[in-house]
């Protein structure tokens, strides 16, 4: 989906996706000491300003323009900073290393570049740093079909399956990793059952 398709997604004065953080975000962070953290493809803001209310250092970007201006007004409402930058992860400026954490929730790149861009946003990740992951899987179609309202991409590439994800992040020790339905109430478009890829690893020291 282009950049187009989400400015539009997010030019409504509603948030496409609500303003709550994703529930599998919310449990993953409270388990861990907070840090910096990066939110790739984070959209309007809801996962990244939770995150700043629990006193991460947060960093997110996104290809929407539109995406950033709700982010910034609902860190705003809630009294907080976030950073946040438009563009695709090679044009921006982060750092080796730079974080404790990272938070793929949803992030749905196209099937031909999402393990490049895995490996390269992963680089950013601090050896013994943690990345939470939580996206639709293959097997969602199947849910998309009998309920549209459930939301995800309908191209079978860009959803995840297990294998990819252990493939993907091979130098991390999986804390958590299984495909598990999961019913969605975020905003308008994840409403409804769905199967999602789950994902918690921590980056290995030894590499």
């Amino acid at each position: 989906m282009t950049k187009d398709f989400w400015n539009e997604r997010y030019s409504d004065s509603e948030f496409a996706y609500g303003e709550d953080a994703n529930n599998f975000l919310k449990e993953q962070l409270e388990k861990l000491p907070t840090g910096n953290i990066l939110f790739p493809a984070d959209g309007e803001g809801r996962n990244s300003v939770f995150a700043a209310t629990k006193n991460w250092k947060v960093s997110a970007f996104d290809i929407s323009e539109a995406g950033k201006k709700k982010a910034l007004q609902l860190a705003d409402k809630n009294n907080v900073e976030i950073d946040y930058q438009v563009g695709e992860i090679s044009d921006l400026d982060y750092k080796t290393e730079q974080f404790d954490a990272i938070a793929l929730i949803y992030a749905h790149f196209p099937g031909n570049i999402k393990s490049s861009c895995h490996k390269e946003i992963e680089k950013y990740l601090r050896k013994g740093g943690v990345i939470i992951f939580e996206a639709f899987s293959k097997k969602h179609l199947e849910y998309n079909s009998k309920n549209p309202a459930v939301g995800g991409p309908k191209d079978l590439d860009t959803l995840f399956s297990v294998e990819e994800i252990k493939a993907d992040f091979s130098n991390y020790e999986i804390i958590e990793l299984s495909e598990t339905e999961v019913e969605l109430n975020e905003g308008k478009f994840h409403v409804g059952l769905g199967s999602v890829i789950r994902f918690v690893g921590r980056k290995k020291y030894d590499i």
